[in-house]
């Protein structure tokens, strides 16, 4: 009997849990021929299993090491299902995304790239430990409307509000949407440096970018 597309999501997610990345692949690929969308299943099936293990990264359960393993079920999974994604008729908007300078935690920033390019948006990802100015100047270079910053440090933590200010040095606060995330920015930290909003997980970033860039 073949499954419902809830019991096919539950797999998926149990998956990325479970760091089974045959299994995945074979169940994203049961997940199509069955005929669902593949924006669901990445969405609501292997981005929720990433989401469970980053909370279980968090409450200490797992390690680096098994998060990368759950990231690598996922990769497996997001392969077979995103080459079905529809196609964006219209221009993307485009976004630079990267942690900032002296932090190298890059799983959450990983997330978060694949859900707005899920969502239909070009990204420009600088990677981990970037200078501060560098958000600043591929903002510009590629004219981008919008910068994505992460950190799990509070010594870091200050750098998002540094790039603010370049903004508006360089008077390009007014074109860039900047938002933040990571586990000590909070919606206040947002508010206190000026920053355009704040989430705190790869699902609500996607939500956050549409309402600041004024997507439907």
């Amino acid at each position: 009997m073949a499954k419902s597309k809830e019991e096919l999501l539950a797999k998926l997610a149990e998956c990325v849990v479970e760091m089974e990345e045959e299994e995945a692949e074979e169940t994203a690929r049961e997940y199509l021929e069955a005929g669902y969308p593949a924006f669901d299943g990445i969405m609501h099936g292997l981005v929720e299993g990433m989401n469970k293990a980053s909370q279980l990264y968090e409450d200490e359960e797992y390690f680096v090491t098994d998060v990368l393993l759950c990231s690598d079920a996922m990769y497996a999974g997001l392969d077979v299902l995103r080459p079905h994604l529809p196609e964006e008729g219209e221009a993307k908007k485009k976004g630079v995304i990267g942690v900032v300078e002296g932090d190298t935690h890059d799983i959450g920033k990983n997330l978060v790239k694949i859900m707005m390019e899920t969502a239909g948006f070009d990204m420009i990802d600088l990677g981990r430990d970037v200078p501060l100015q560098k958000f600043v100047d591929t903002a510009r270079e590629q004219n981008a409307e919008l910068i994505c910053m992460s950190t799990l440090m509070t010594t870091t933590m200050g750098g998002m509000e540094t790039v603010i200010h370049l903004l508006e040095e360089e008077q390009l606060r007014d074109k860039v949407k900047v938002m933040i995330g990571g586990g000590p920015i909070s919606q206040k930290y947002a508010d206190k440096i000026g920053a355009d909003g704040y989430s705190q997980n790869a699902v609500e970033a996607v939500k956050l970018a549409k309402r600041l860039l004024s997507i439907a």
